[in-house]
Parts: C-alpha cells; structure tokens; sequence
C-alpha cells in the first residue's frame, strides 16, 4: 500500500517589484544572507523540510540585487534541500564570483567535502538551533574544530535571551561565530535583556559577528518593525566592526497574516538603523569582504 505524504506548506514569494532605495549603496555592497532554491528535479527537496519554497530561483535573486544596488551575496542552505549543497555551489559557480556560500552539513561530512566546498566559495556551516536543522551545538562545536583550518566560522540561527552566558560560550568555542537576525531579540525585553547584553560582549571581545537582517522574525509591529529598531542602533553603536547585513531573501516562512515586504523597503532600514554613511560602508562592504573573503 501506498502512503502518500502531506507536502510541506508552500511558503508566497517574494515581492518582485523591487523599490529602490532612497540611498545609493555604496560600490562592493553585499546581502549577507539570502537563500536560493534550485529546481525539484535537479536537486531534491529533503523530506524532513519544514516547507515548500516558492517557485523563485538564482535569477530572481541576483535581479533583486541589480535593482536594489548590491553587487555581491551570501547564500544560505536552506532545509528545503537539507545537506545537499550543489545548490547554493551551483549558485556561486554561476554568478562569476558575486557570491559566496554557508552550507548545511552532516557530522560525518568528509574532510575532502569540506575541502571541495570551500574551493567552491563556501565560508562557514549553519546550525539552525531554532527550527532543529542542521547540526546542533555539541555537534557544531565538533565541526568547527575541524573546519578551523580553513578560516570557516560556524554561524547560529538561535534565540539570544536562551544564552545568557552567550561571551562565554563564545569565548571557549573553535572558531569565529556568527549569529543570525541579531540574535532575534524579544521586543518585549529590550535592549538590556540579558542574552541580548551578553551578545554585545561577544561582539566586543572579536570572536563574534552579527547580521542586521530580518527584524520580521520578532517584531511585534508591521512594517517597518520599528520595535526592533533599538536592538539595530544598539548594536551599531556598540560594534559597528562586527556587523554585516542581509536581506533575508526571499523571506521564507512568513505568517499567514503578515505582510510579505518589499526587500527595497528592508534596504530603507538601514538608512534609519545606520544613518552614518562610512558606518554603513563598513557594514555593507568592508566586514563582509573580511568575513566572507570576496
């Protein structure tokens, strides 16, 4: 007997009508983070996915890109296609040099893989310690030790105010961290929660970066999430060395009832989370150029 199994939910896609920012971003601009999804039939969708991706590809993306301003991007496995990364290498192989990978990986992934991988423009693995993808800490520490030869760093989806001791953590850990969406902070704490405080030492102690990206995940307000804003110009002001920003691209897995954002309008942001121009140059370009080796 056959069982047919219920498909994941397909998650809208993205507004294609990319506004333009008031701002012109400055040359080297990169999106560090975004995920692209390759076609079923070439790469496969994991069965464990906690979604269906919209029917948006490599183009879409790199259009997004022309019409906002960047020039260059970061993209992230996603579970759609759980461990099997020809997708974001196929990406990078195709876009002659603007991109840049994280991948998904298994605990007994070879070293001649991760080799490979890195040849191919992969910099670090992700562990999704919110949804349960991927490997998760006591794994990831593991790989990070072995990925250390490499310059890799390890970068962590995870709620910041779970981590109290997060400097700690981040101290004694192998390699760099880099911890997604600010740590997707808790409007309803503020800015001195202590999760939050103690992602603040991380940064300052140089063993931690932070994304200014996808304030939608926490936020309690409608576009433009304006209750995430003091989390956004804390961090700034307190580590504008270790920050890079990203888009979220294409905004998976938003609620039902949530107005999908236009990215331009996300890109807006920063003009109020980072009104300093030679800030958000550092941010936009120079970090990431460090952090991801363009």
């Amino acid at each position: 007997m056959t069982i047919n199994k219920t498909e994941p939910p397909l998650c809208p896609g993205p507004n294609l009508n990319t506004r333009k920012p008031s701002f012109s971003l400055p040359p080297g601009a990169t999106d560090s983070h975004a995920h692209v999804f390759g076609p079923r039939a070439q790469h496969g969708y994991a069965d464990d996915r906690q979604y269906t991706p919209p029917p948006v590809f490599l183009k879409d993306y790199l259009a997004m890109h022309d019409a906002v301003g960047f020039t260059r991007g970061v993209v992230v496995q996603s579970g759609v296609h759980g461990t099997n990364n020809s997708v974001i290498v196929d990406a990078i192989a195709q876009s002659h040099g603007r991109l840049r990978g994280i991948a998904l990986l298994r605990e007994d992934v070879t070293d001649a893989e991760l080799d490979a991988l890195d040849k191919a423009g992969v910099r670090g693995f992700r562990a999704n310690l919110v949804a349960k993808v991927g490997v998760q800490f006591d794994a990831a520490k593991k790989l990070a030790a072995r990925v250390a030869r490499l310059g890799w760093h390890a970068q962590f989806l995870l709620d910041i105010e779970n981590f109290p001791d997060f400097d700690r953590i981040a101290a004694e850990f192998p390699t760099e961290m880099v911890i997604d969406h600010m740590g997707r902070p808790d409007p309803a704490q503020g800015v001195h929660a202590p999760g939050f405080q103690a992602l603040i030492r991380a940064l300052q102690s140089g063993r931690v970066w932070t994304k200014l990206s996808a304030p939608y995940r926490t936020s309690r307000t409608p576009i433009p999430y304006d209750d995430l804003t003091p989390f956004a110009q804390t961090l700034v002001a307190a580590a504008p060395d270790r920050l890079v920003f990203g888009t979220d691209w294409p905004h998976v897995m938003m609620q039902s009832d949530s107005e999908m954002p236009n990215t331009g309008a996300l890109v807006e942001q920063l003009a109020v989370w980072v009104p300093d121009a030679s800030t958000r140059k550092k941010i936009l370009v120079d970090s990431p150029a460090r952090l991801y080796r363009f």
